[in-house]
C-alpha cells in the first residue's frame, strides 16, 4: 500500500515575512500588557495594531 507524502510548506509562504524592529521599552511593556490582557502572542497583538493602524494614516 502506498503512503501519501507529508507535505511541509516552506516557512515564510504564509504571507507574513519576519522583520527587525526597535521599540521603546515603555510602548513596548504597553504591548506586553495589552497582550496578557487579550490572552494572545505579542506578535499577533502587534499584526492588529498595524493592520487597524497603516490604512489610517495621513502624510501631511
Amino acid at each position: 500500500m502506498a503512503r501519501e507524502p507529508i507535505k511541509v510548506t516552506r516557512k515564510g509562504d504564509d504571507g507574513f515575512k519576519v522583520i527587525s524592529v526597535r521599540i521603546r521599552e515603555g510602548t513596548l511593556e504597553k504591548i506586553d500588557n495589552l497582550a496578557q490582557k487579550s490572552n494572545r502572542s505579542r506578535n499577533e497583538l502587534i499584526n492588529i495594531l498595524l493592520d487597524s493602524s497603516v490604512d489610517n494614516v495621513e502624510i501631511e
